[in-house]
């Protein structure tokens, strides 16, 4: 006779405390005299688009199943880490066990949703219940609408409507790790190596997931200064989840306005996935943007990706990319608005180059902050605004100390020129973009 159980699918929420979904998993079990069995899967789906065979998310991701696991085995427990598609581990899973139930936390772009919604057809299909819930955002979908019912655009009225919100519905802890006892008993499963599942152990520095309240208070002031600790670094734990964004937030709400703002921008950029899905596939979230003449020079674009623009800040922000998976987000700004505007290359490029390299890429903020700086998206910077790297370098590195430590090789023959004039771009840009949006 199969055991009957009930399954928590952990994703972007790999952590035991203040997890949603998992909460309401084990609260279940607790109620109802059964036990949960963990799950995670290394989705092959995805897995077969890393470039990269020492790929630092997928090492972020083991190594922190290890972590779990380790935890969950001094308990008697065990976590079932599967390697294939969702649909395949799965049907081995139902096949195995008499599953009740599936629990899980939303995700919001449409191949995860299609996803989702597959895996919830097989198991009610089997006589089991599909049960999601929201976690990686404070406010999701529809809970931060206009008075009309629609969607936000521009971001400032839509914070304003967010912290309305939240004044009435501040989120509460969900004490999901007082509940670990009715996780399944079982003895450990092998969670499959890096090598089995098609990688290798990669450079990762993993940033500490702790924050420190004073460079908090400071954030307004240090956070546009890449070379000083001007920023916490908790983006990849957030990305992954090994940290709440409701913990986060309610114990920095009071600490800096700004910093604050950041985790309602990432709100914003889920909340508009959401809405316009097409985002996702390559569209301009103004139509109006895809008609763009775009250069694409592939030359100077494996310049830029390699950092041999000739331009310091921009070439600095890129090997820091390169060599740590990280990215100062002044400096994400600054190298996007060079790669859109003095060189004319489509930012879907840029975009998928960062979803390569990014430790803590996340599709919603990522297509965010590259339709942003090209002037194609929501409450975007207005076309015409073109980044002055060396102005911009007088502002936020004045003495150099970023880019000298990513550009050793500094005015010495050995650093390359300028790939392009900025005065000479700005006026090639401006009338591409004028031409496709017929400005005059």
């Amino acid at each position: 006779m199969k055991k009957e159980l009930s399954i928590f699918w952990f994703r972007r929420d790999l952590r035991f405390e203040d997890n949603v979904g998992l909460y309401h998993a084990l609260y279940a079990a607790k109620q109802n005299g059964h036990q949960v069995l963990p799950v995670f899967v290394f989705d092959t789906n995805i897995l077969s688009q890393q470039t990269e065979i020492k790929d630092r998310r997928v090492d972020f991701i083991h190594r922190t199943l290890i972590q779990l696991q380790t935890q969950l085995i001094a308990k008697g427990k065990s976590l079932y880490v599967g390697h294939g598609t969702p649909l395949e581990v799965f049907t081995k899973l139902l096949a195995t066990y008499k599953v009740i139930s599936v629990y899980t936390n939303h995700d919001y772009g449409p191949k995860a949703n299609e996803r989702d919604q597959a895996i919830a057809n097989l198991v009610e299909a089997s006589g089991g219940s599909f049960h999601h819930y929201k976690d990686q955002v404070i406010f999701e979908k529809d809970e931060v609408l206009k008075d009309d019912g629609k969607p936000y655009t521009i971001y400032t009225p839509y914070a304003n409507k967010w912290r309305a919100v939240w004044v009435n519905n501040i989120p509460k802890i969900h004490p999901s790790i007082k509940l670990v006892d009715y996780f399944f008993d079982t003895k450990p499963f092998t969670i499959p190596s890096l090598q089995e599942i098609g990688f290798e152990l990669s450079d990762l520095v993993v940033p500490p997931l702790v924050w420190d309240a004073q460079l908090v208070k400071k954030y307004t002031d240090q956070r546009n200064f890449p070379a000083i600790k001007g920023t916490t670094q908790l983006s990849v734990h957030l990305r992954f989840g090994t940290i709440s964004v409701r913990t986060l937030a309610l114990e920095t709400q009071k600490l800096n306005s700004t910093f604050f703002n950041e985790l309602i921008w990432r709100d914003f950029y889920h909340m508009i996935l959401w809405h316009y899905p097409q985002i996702a596939s390559g569209k301009s979230f103004k139509p109006k943007y895809d008609l763009i003449e775009w250069r694409n020079n592939e030359a100077e674009f494996e310049a830029w990706c390699e950092g041999r623009t000739g331009y310091p800040i921009v070439d600095a922000g890129m090997r820091e990319l390169n060599t740590t998976g990280f990215m100062h987000n002044r400096v994400r700004m600054i190298v996007a608005s060079f790669l859109t505007k003095h060189l004319l290359i489509d930012w879907r490029w840029g975009e998928a180059y960062f979803a390569q390299k990014l430790l803590d890429f996340d599709l919603a903020a990522n297509n965010g902050g590259w339709q942003w700086a090209s002037g194609s998206g929501c409450d975007a910077a207005p076309y015409f605004r073109v980044f002055n790297p060396r102005l911009q370098t007088e502002k936020f590195d004045k003495d150099l100390k970023y880019i000298r430590k990513w550009i050793p090789e500094l005015e010495t023959p050995n650093y390359p020129a300028p790939i392009v004039v900025h005065e000479q771009a700005r006026e090639r840009v401006l009338a591409a973009y004028a031409k496709a949006l017929n400005e005059k």
